[in-house]
């Protein structure tokens, strides 16, 4: 009796140690995500180089076949503040009606931390002139800070079985909108990545929030959507090399062989990068955003149909 009334007990102190664990390590993403956004910033803001590869791959965004400007337009015109207020608000009567406030808050948070960040940095953050191409300050985002929030939001709230789903039709979504404001020279492609990292800086705090008003919960950590989780590793893998190549090329023709790659070829490197980025915080957030699975008093899963917690697939 005595060992299996102490049973339960070492089940909560087991799942606490990992709950706590688990506060740490989302905490601690959000500050590699924020240092991530200070590289990118001195990198391609603050350095002659980076300002001039930068502003060529925008500048190289003379897209004009027929479908894809209609595409992209749709995109832009179709993210405005009323519509991402509406998908707010879905987020979190979501959140309330699977009973879990704290992931309604989260939501919240998360949507409004990274929006208010990104326009403050917008707003205070200075761009010196160094390749000679002056324009105000565009570094971070807005559209993609918006797009990628609401994303985030919605995968953050809904049952863990569709976040797979969701997941991937938010990411090619916020791509197309981050690809779009580089194709109508509103934002250079750092701007984009650095939008989609504070977005992420902001979620895994919220999910560090999360977790840890659910640090004694027994269970097993789910495991996120396999497929999406391929997927997003295949195209960020690929687009990322991609990236790399074109970039490079970009580099060697400002600074060594002018004229080496052309407008087009520059602003394809461009796309790559934001594409990659896209891949990698999408994937990131859906590991982070995985629930903890509950688990009878014996220790074995809970049936899907015996629990409306986050289950794994």
């Amino acid at each position: 009796m005595t060992a299996l009334a102490s049973r339960p007990v070492q089940q909560e102190k087991a799942a606490a140690g990992r709950g706590v664990t688990h506060v740490f390590a989302h905490a601690f993403v959000s500050v590699l995500a924020v240092a991530g956004v200070a590289l990118v910033y001195y990198a391609c803001v603050r350095t002659p180089l980076g300002q001039s590869v930068d502003t060529l791959v925008m500048r190289g965004a003379d897209v004009h076949h027929p479908r894809v400007v209609q595409v992209l337009d749709r995109a832009l015109n179709g993210t405005t503040l009323v519509s991402l207020v509406a998908v707010c608000l879905v987020a979190a009567t979501i959140g309330v009606i699977r009973r879990r406030a704290d992931l309604a808050i989260a939501a919240a948070v998360l949507v409004l931390g990274a929006n208010a960040s990104t326009q403050l940095l917008k707003n205070r953050l200075p761009r010196p002139d160094l390749d000679g191409f002056p324009a105000p300050n565009s570094f971070p985002s807005g559209h993609t800070t918006a797009a990628a929030s609401v994303a985030f939001a919605l995968i953050l709230v809904l049952p863990f079985a569709i976040r797979g789903t969701v997941a991937l039709a938010g990411a090619a979504y916020v791509t197309v909108i981050a690809i779009a404001t580089v194709w109508a020279e509103w934002h250079r492609p750092s701007d984009t990545i650095a939008g989609l990292l504070i977005v992420l800086a902001w979620a895994a705090l919220a999910s560090a929030f999360v977790r840890a008003r659910r640090v004694r919960i027994t269970g097993v950590t789910a495991r996120p959507n396999r497929k999406a989780m391929l997927l997003f590793t295949v195209v960020g893998a690929f687009s990322a090399a991609a990236a790399l190549l074109g970039l490079g090329a970009v580099a060697i023709s400002e600074r060594l062989v002018p004229d080496l790659v052309s407008g087009r070829v520059a602003f394809a490197a461009g796309v790559a990068a934001v594409t990659a980025s896209v891949a990698a915080v999408f994937a990131i957030w859906v590991r982070l955003a995985a629930g903890d699975q509950p688990s009878s008093p014996g220790g074995s899963p809970v049936p899907a149909s015996a629990s409306s917690a986050p289950l794994s697939d």
